[in-house]
Formats: C-alpha cells, structure tokens, sequence
C-alpha cells in the first residue's frame, strides 16, 4: 500500500495509547488541531503542523473505519494513546491492512487506494 520511501514522518509529541473498551482515550498533547486520542486526516497537500487547519476526518473508536472522498497526499496523524496503532487498509471495512502507524507520528500518504483505516488496541 505505501512504502517507507512513501512515508515522510512529521515531528510530533509523543503521545501515550491507553486501552479502551470503545474509545481511545485522550493524551496530555495534540499536533495541529488532531485532538490528544484521536486519528486525523488533514485536506489534502496541508501541513497542519504549521497551520490550523481542522482535519477533514477525525476518529475516536477502534475498529475499521471506511473512507469516502478522501484522494490524493494527505497527512495522517495517529494521537492515540496507550499503545494503540492505526492501519491504512485497501479494503472497505478494515480489509487487506498494512503500514502499521504507530501513536505520535504523522504519515505523508496517498490516500487514492485506502478505502478504510483502523484504529487497533495494543
């Protein structure tokens, strides 16, 4: 799905997963406007760490979450807290996942072929 040359990684505070039962919890920091606990997708060919720009999608549950009329370089920040990681699936409904995105870091992604993400438990 993307590549590590693909992914530029972003400079974001470091942000502690904490397991839920339905919701990823808030961490003490947030970068750009992603709130602390959440996954966000920025509008595309925005730097939202050097602006504020709200994100286009915002997520707070684990589990899949499918994407609509989301094209082209986005960043992808995973604030989650406690462990938790994000995947970029091709797939609708959590399908054929890779690129594990770990919590405190922003992702440059093309976004074209993600049909969903998933917010996963540590």
């Amino acid at each position: 799905m993307f590549s590590a040359a693909a992914i530029a990684t972003a400079t974001a505070a470091a942000a502690v997963l904490s397991v839920g039962t339905a919701e990823a919890k808030p961490a003490a920091d947030s970068w750009g406007t992603c709130p602390s606990g959440a996954v966000c997708i920025f509008p595309e060919g925005v730097n939202p760490g050097n602006t504020q720009t709200s994100p286009t999608n915002t997520y707070w549950s684990y589990g899949a979450h499918n994407l609509s009329g989301q094209y082209g370089w986005h960043w992808v920040y995973n604030n989650q807290t406690g462990g938790a990681h994000a995947h970029l699936c091709k797939a609708y409904n959590g399908g054929n996942c890779d690129g594990d995105m770990r919590a405190g870091v922003a992702y440059w992604v093309d976004l074209g072929p993600v049909n969903s993400i998933t917010l996963d438990r540590p």
